[in-house]
């Protein structure tokens, strides 16, 4: 660690927090301990942690106060997270139509956050200050898993209209101080691409943060031009909220000469899951109980794949208990070679929208539609949006030598996987516009909801 890392890490950093009336070195410090509690220890922790949660829900939130009357629940009786079962699935549309029925009567300063709305739902919700506190720990202590502090060098790759459009002066000099640029994700042409690649070289990261897609997409550019970025001292490109394929893992790591860390969670759900060096993805445990649940939202058996359903216990403000993200993955009981005893998400197989249904009614992931467009060097960026069984349309970049031949080729590949019978309509774009976000989607399913 430089002189400048540590003392941004061990005062600046924890003065601006205190300024803010954030626990987070605090709350940092104490995670650092818990990830190596045992099962036992941490079950103990989170019960207690979740009767808090909901004993505040139930006497201060009117929807849980009435939901806990309706029901006869008591958050007392809590003997186990298992117990969580007895209360229903918090949907996006529940969250809606309930509007400030979800937040707390004793909330104050609440800040007003939304997502993308990739899956066509958008969402608007309140974060409290205890959540943000413990959303930023949880961020920290991955990083110093891979020996980045706060401090260190950083590029940070994001789209979303929240952070780009709140980039005033304070936030300016916070960033100058911590050493922080922020690139936008969004519009990446050519010139652009050029531009950021020299601001990486300039900037010599220690770590990126960003969407694949994006940071992908600048790792290319530069292979394409012929620029190194290997040599700059990145130690971890820190990658979250999209899904993380296996090619872009493969040119980031490449490019940028260093391992590539899967970060998941939403700006909804918060930072679930971390990789960890060896590999493992751990859950933020200490703060987010994870549930993976059926289609009927009936609890599916470790190692078997079903939807992602969590509870922050950081939410006492505007509670997300039981909340469905959409998301489909698995968990394993397999202990990482780490010796962490945060328990591990084994795979995160993207959202449910990011899967197709073929004419018969097989329900597959869209890996099984991108692959015969990916590897088509023609092709220079492609979104495929099914609209029914009936149809599906290729928005395509082309690249040199695109031509009918390739359309076929995409047409004939598409229908092998989704039907002879399937309309498939091969739209030339000049670029494939990113979601509100900021983030890439490679596959849109209007099929499955």
């Amino acid at each position: 660690m430089s002189l400048y890392t540590a003392v941004v890490a061990n005062v600046l950093f924890p003065l601006h927090e205190l300024a803010k009336a954030h626990s987070t070195v605090a709350v940092r410090r104490a995670l650092d301990e818990s990830e190596w509690w045992s099962a036992e220890q941490l079950e103990c922790f989170r019960i207690e942690r979740l009767k808090r949660l909901l004993g505040m829900a139930g006497k201060h939130v009117p929807y849980y106060r009435d939901l806990f009357s309706r029901l006869a629940f008591s958050p007392d009786s809590l003997a186990s997270t298992a117990d969580l079962r007895q209360l229903p699935l918090l949907t996006k549309s529940t969250i809606r139509s309930e509007g400030d029925r979800m937040q707390s009567e004793m909330a104050r300063h609440l800040m007003r956050y939304n997502t993308g709305g990739s899956s066509g739902e958008p969402l608007v919700f309140f974060i409290g200050k205890e959540r943000v506190t413990h959303d930023v720990a949880a961020k920290w202590r991955a990083t110093r898993w891979w020996g980045v502090d706060i401090g260190d060098p950083e590029i940070v790759v994001w789209g979303s209209p929240i952070e780009l459009g709140a980039q005033d002066r304070v936030r300016a000099l916070r960033d100058a101080v911590m050493r922080t640029e922020l690139l936008p994700a969004f519009a990446m042409s050519e010139a652009r691409l050029d531009g950021f690649v020299a601001r990486i070289r300039r900037r010599r990261p220690r770590m990126l943060f960003g969407y694949p897609s994006a940071i992908s997409h600048i790792a290319d550019h530069a292979r394409r031009r012929g620029v190194r970025l290997d040599d700059l001292g990145v130690k971890v490109v820190f990658v979250t909220s999209e899904r993380l394929y296996d090619y872009q893992r493969t040119v980031i790591a490449e490019t940028f000469g260093c391992p590539v860390a899967n970060g998941y969670g939403g700006r909804d759900a918060g930072f679930i899951a971390h990789e960890c060096p060896q590999g493992s993805l751990h859950i933020t445990a200490e703060d987010i109980i994870v549930e993976i649940v059926d289609a009927a939202g009936n609890p599916v058996p470790v190692g078997e794949e079903g939807e992602i359903v969590v509870t922050h216990l950081a939410t006492p403000e505007f509670p997300f208990v039981r909340y469905r993200t959409g998301d489909i993955g698995r968990l394993t009981a397999t202990p990482c070679r780490c010796g962490r005893g945060l328990p591990v998400l084994a795979e995160i197989q993207g959202r449910t929208t990011d899967f197709v249904v073929a004419a018969d009614g097989t329900v597959m992931h869209g890996l099984a539609v991108i692959y015969p467009v990916r590897d088509l060097p023609e092709v220079a960026g492609f979104k495929i949006v099914q609209e029914s069984l009936s149809l599906t349309r290729v928005e395509v970049v082309a690249g040199a030598g695109f031509g009918a031949d390739t359309v076929a080729k995409i047409q004939t590949g598409l229908r092998a996987r989704l039907g002879a019978a399937v309309e498939i309509q091969v739209e030339p774009v000049l670029e494939i516009l990113p979601e509100r976000s900021g983030k890439h989607r490679y596959v849109v399913s209007r099929v499955v909801s």
